[in-house]
């Protein structure tokens, strides 16, 4: 059973004291997705090698999520390591491992401590196994936690995700599990790394670049795009608030005509 709110500790606050935007629950976004990006560009403006550039934006994680915690949203989903950041150099995708299983490892109790559920989704294929394990920790220890839902995406792609669906339907057919007439949207939901993640509402992407990248292209089939031109190191709880409050300011009609 999830804790009583509570007993939760005080979400620490931002260090200038400000307080989230009042946003009435019928314009905040449920899910949100978040594409942590410029962490080497920060690096290079400041004369350091790219991997300081990641140490930095792990404050970033956490003022999002703290953020995300003083406002409201329920689900959030950030892309930690993509299916082709293998084709980094191996020194960076060595840092990369080695820091993603850190930080999991040195975070999971907070997170456990304000009630966050921690979930990852991703290929378990070419993931570093000593990754893969400190995910599966952390999801066993938060796993009764119901106040907010952090998906780490490690080793993930949106296509890669959509073509792993496929095949396990395919094996399905073949198995005569499945009857290929009766395949709808809502079955191969079922069939994605995270069935029960609801789709996004607001996608939020740093640093000025304005494309997906290959992340939760089923999940953001209708997301509201907000494209930051803030770098994610720099990036906190102020910019997660401002996005939201573009959201909340936009019309969603899901395919369907504006009414007269």
């Amino acid at each position: 059973m999830a804790r009583n709110i509570n007993k939760y500790p005080k979400i620490p606050k931002h260090k200038t004291g400000v307080k989230p935007p009042g946003i009435s629950s019928q314009f905040m976004p449920n899910h949100v997705a978040i594409v942590m990006d410029g962490n080497g560009r920060w690096a290079k403006e400041r004369g350091l090698p790219r991997t300081a550039g990641h140490e930095a934006g792990e404050l970033s994680l956490l003022e999002a999520v703290y953020g995300a915690l003083e406002i409201g949203v329920k689900y959030l989903t950030v892309y930690a390591f993509s299916t082709e950041n293998w084709k980094r150099s191996p020194q960076e995708v060595k840092f990369l491992m080695n820091f993603n299983r850190e930080v999991i490892h040195r975070r999971v109790d907070e997170m456990d401590e304000h009630g966050i559920k921690v979930r990852w989704s991703g290929r378990q294929g070419k993931l570093w196994k000593s990754v893969l394990d400190e995910l599966k920790k952390a999801e066993r220890k938060t796993a009764k936690n119901d106040r907010l839902t952090l998906t780490m995406c490690v080793n993930y792609g949106g296509r890669a995700e959509i073509a792993d669906a496929i095949t396990d339907m395919a094996r399905d057919v073949k198995a005569r599990k499945l009857n290929p007439e009766s395949i709808t949207e809502k079955k191969i939901q079922k069939y994605l790394y995270e069935p029960k993640m609801p789709d996004v509402d607001l996608f939020l992407r740093t640093s000025g670049e304005q494309r997906t990248s290959n992340f939760l292209l089923w999940q953001s089939a209708y997301a509201e795009m907000v494209f930051m031109d803030v770098l994610w190191p720099d990036f906190d709880r102020r910019h997660l608030w401002q996005a939201i409050e573009i959201y909340a300011k936009r019309e969603r009609r899901f395919g369907d005509a504006k009414p007269n």
